[in-house]
């Protein structure tokens, strides 16, 4: 029986591919399999009972060859090191791809924030940073918002590294409220900057977006805004959405906004009227133009890639495929927008807000999503090219243009 890859090492072995692709050094490609540092840290919270119960958490900082790391934090009672690791190994190739001067990380605790009060939460999240600040700061590490933390979770972190260094410190944390230095457009980033990749995947396809249907798996932060945008701006038909609880369907279409209503005031998507209940393996199978898997890693396996069939599949969510199934889907003519091109507009304009913390001088909405247009449209077409060129898929592509960027600037540095 093989032994089933964990998310880190299925990286590595796309790294692998790629580094034989561009005959990368010893050296360098020895360098870029393994994180740089990673720390393990034990953060003690005093509970709404009067308890201290001990949380474990990381941070991995993958590497900073490009610039300093950058990368969320994740709140999940599933969490583990190797998926923190594995994040953090894309996040370096997202920021490389989408041409911003940033390495990758990624940070986590292990914890169920549902099961939690506001006033605990709040204390995790100071702790957390108590735990890890002498390792972050605008030169050297910037997190930001992930799988369960938001904006005001990042203003709690914002404000514990201001105190311990002694003076207002907005740059070390992105995603804030733009009260105290947040960028506007950075709520609905990742889904714009997927909906720009998905633009330009519908220009090389011949896909007319006006007329295709969407069905979009995960209907959180990025999943709900993509059904907008696409509905909104493009005119696309949203036919299916789900979340953890199940999804809905309804081949006329969806209202977004109403289903967004729904699962606020509900809690889920499921049981939305005017449309059929259905599970989230019959959404990914859905005869559609475009299908965003948008919630959580290993949704579309080996065991259902070939089910699916979508023209397009835009990977939103981090990891939604498996290198197997990215096979599947090539091998059956599905195009692919990897999820590190895909979703890398929350990066981007995380970096955008970065930007504006340092000049202390902040761009209008419009200023933000003509930038980011032009990032995501530039990083699209540049892995589409070294896709058409070289013959190879697009996650392939996107490895290509990353890794030879991140590579280059290690040879000048003199590392490998």
């Amino acid at each position: 029986m093989v032994e089933k890859l964990s998310l880190f090492e299925s990286g590595q072995a796309q790294l692998d591919e790629v580094a034989g692709i561009l005959n990368l050094e010893p050296g360098i490609r020895a360098i870029l399999r393994e994180p740089m540092r990673e720390l393990h840290v034990s953060i003690p919270v005093r509970m709404d009972n009067g308890n201290v119960r001990i949380f474990k958490g990381f941070r991995v900082q993958y590497n900073d060859a490009l610039g300093p790391c950058k990368g969320g934090i994740r709140f999940h009672p599933d969490e583990t090191i190797d998926t923190v690791r594995a994040l953090a190994f894309w996040m370096t190739w997202k920021c490389a791809v989408a041409g911003i001067p940033l390495g990758g990380g990624k940070g986590g605790v292990i914890c169920d924030t549902k099961q939690m009060s506001l006033s605990e939460v709040e204390r995790l999240s100071r702790a957390y940073v108590d735990a890890v600040w002498q390792f972050i700061g605008p030169e050297r590490d910037i997190p930001a918002p992930d799988v369960y933390t938001n904006p005001q979770i990042m203003a709690w972190m914002m404000d514990e590294y201001s105190k311990l260094k002694g003076y207002n410190c907005p740059g070390v944390i992105t995603g804030k409220p733009v009260a105290i230095g947040g960028s506007l457009g950075r709520g609905g980033a990742t889904a714009c900057g997927g909906m720009f990749t998905i633009i330009e995947a519908a220009k090389h396809l011949n896909i007319d977006l006006t007329a295709a249907t969407v069905a979009v798996q995960g209907y959180g932060n990025a999943g709900s805004n993509i059904a907008i945008l696409m509905n909104d701006i493009l005119g696309s038909k949203i036919v299916a959405v789900s979340d953890s609880k199940g999804g809905i369907y309804n081949k006329q279409g969806l209202d977004p906004h109403k289903v967004f209503q729904h699962k606020a005031s509900t809690g889920s998507v499921v049981n939305f009227t005017d449309a059929e209940n259905i599970s989230n393996e019959k959404l990914l199978e859905l005869e559609v133009a475009v299908l965003c898997p948008s919630a959580l890693e290993d949704v579309i396996t080996e065991r259902n890639a070939s089910k699916i069939k979508a023209k397009i599949v835009a990977a939103l969510a981090n990891g939604p495929i498996t290198p197997e199934a990215d096979k599947v889907l090539v091998d059956n003519g599905v195009f692919i927008i990897p999820d590190f091109l895909c979703n890398a507009g929350g990066v981007t304009v995380s970096y955008f807000e970065g930007v504006q913390n340092a000049y202390n001088y902040y761009w209008d909405e419009e200023e933000i999503h003509e930038r980011l247009g032009r990032k995501m449209t530039k990083a699209f077409q540049a892995v589409l090219s070294e896709s058409l060129e070289r013959k190879v898929s697009m996650r392939v592509a996107a490895y290509i243009v990353a890794v030879a960027r991140v590579a280059e600037a290690m040879r000048l540095r003199g590392w490998g």
